[in-house]
């Protein structure tokens, strides 16, 4: 990895790091690859230098030696060769109507079950959040978080392996979207594209209805990931009970994923971002069921990791105050610890920071 001077850029090189303003709005992601008008952009916009991947860092055999001595790197290795079967399937299931259901159940057995039981995959998933808000890689990273979720929440293998299926066809339905609509939120939407996007839900469950071999959980996250428990949610505002409990799950760690993945033009969010969202909704919208082991969990998994605040120090989390305490407790030198519950206008603005 190199810094090189904006002026010195040339189209085809790719960014080793995301390129973030002053205001925590991404720029450019790590990973693209250059093209003269994202050269004139940044220089538009004022950005002196880029760091830019080597050439070593982009051979193989720099890749195989990441793999073997970074379990991050094996990851995201495994990762980027899944993507291509998703997308497979998902093409596949666009032109026919119906879901390659063999295929799927082979990819969640052979790949994605065994990715969701590593032990630092929620980490590890935070390693490919800048890679793509599309629908391939966004159902990848929903089906692992699913597998994360049910381990957690000590479901038996076959449960486990059925709900990272379901995780993974939850947005199937997107597969008769406008291009336009697939990297949009939907609490960005308005008239006629919300009334599309809602509609996504009721095509999924009609694509996997077609399937006899898929349970009716796994067709069920599809139509209701999107309704919330106290009945605010679409397309037909169920309430509590009357959401399956798969659905549950995958609207869960749906939010996740969508909070803390980069995209570009929009505020780069930390994991801690959604861990103050999940405990906002966890009583209203969400099932404190799901949501309680899954927070424990996922704090207990950034214990003693590194954050940049917004103040500018870098410290470690040492604790959380108290089981429903979303907010951590940073130490910055070895005297002074900042309570950020008692110091709310400062944020977590970094994960690791490099």
């Amino acid at each position: 990895m190199r810094s090189v001077a904006i002026e010195s850029l040339t189209p085809g090189m790719i960014l080793a790091r995301s390129i973030i303003n002053d205001d925590m709005i991404v720029v450019l992601s790590e990973g693209t690859m250059l093209t003269k008008a994202h050269i004139t952009r940044l220089g538009f916009l004022g950005i002196p230098s880029a760091y830019i991947k080597d050439e070593y860092e982009l051979s193989e055999a720099f890749q195989n030696v990441s793999a073997i001595f970074n379990p991050a790197s094996a990851f995201v290795t495994e990762y980027k060769e899944v993507i291509h079967t998703a997308r497979e399937i998902f093409d596949e299931a666009e032109k026919s109507n119906k879901p390659p259901v063999q295929k799927s159940k082979t990819m969640v057995k052979k790949t994605l079950a065994p990715m969701a039981k590593q032990s630092g995959a929620i980490d590890y998933l935070l390693e490919v959040n800048h890679l793509a808000s599309d629908i391939y890689n966004h159902s990848v990273r929903v089906s692992v978080l699913a597998g994360v979720l049910a381990k957690w929440l000590m479901l038996s293998a076959a449960e486990t392996q059925d709900l990272i299926l379901a995780g993974f066809l939850h947005d199937i339905g997107k597969t008769k979207f406008p291009p336009r609509l697939i990297d949009k939120q939907v609490e960005h939407l308005k008239g006629e594209d919300l009334d599309t996007y809602m509609q996504h839900t009721i095509d999924g469950h009609r694509m996997l209805s077609t399937a006899s071999e898929l349970s009716d959980g796994v067709k069920l996250a599809a139509l209701q990931h999107h309704e919330c428990m106290d009945g605010s949610g679409f397309p037909f505002n169920l309430k509590g009970d009357d959401i399956h409990m798969y659905a549950r799950i995958i609207g869960l760690a749906n939010l996740y994923d969508n909070i803390t993945t980069e995209r570009e033009g929009q505020k780069k969010n930390t994991p801690f971002a959604a861990i103050d969202q999940i405990t906002e909704d966890m009583y209203t919208k969400l099932d404190p069921h799901v949501c309680v082991p899954f927070l424990k969990h996922l704090k207990e998994t950034f214990l003693g990791s590194r954050v940049k605040l917004s103040n500018g120090l870098i410290g470690n989390i040492v604790r959380y105050e108290n089981d429903f305490s979303s907010k951590p407790l940073i130490r910055v030198t070895q005297k002074e610890i900042i309570d950020l519950n008692k110091s709310p206008e400062i944020k977590i603005v970094e994960y690791n920071p490099k």
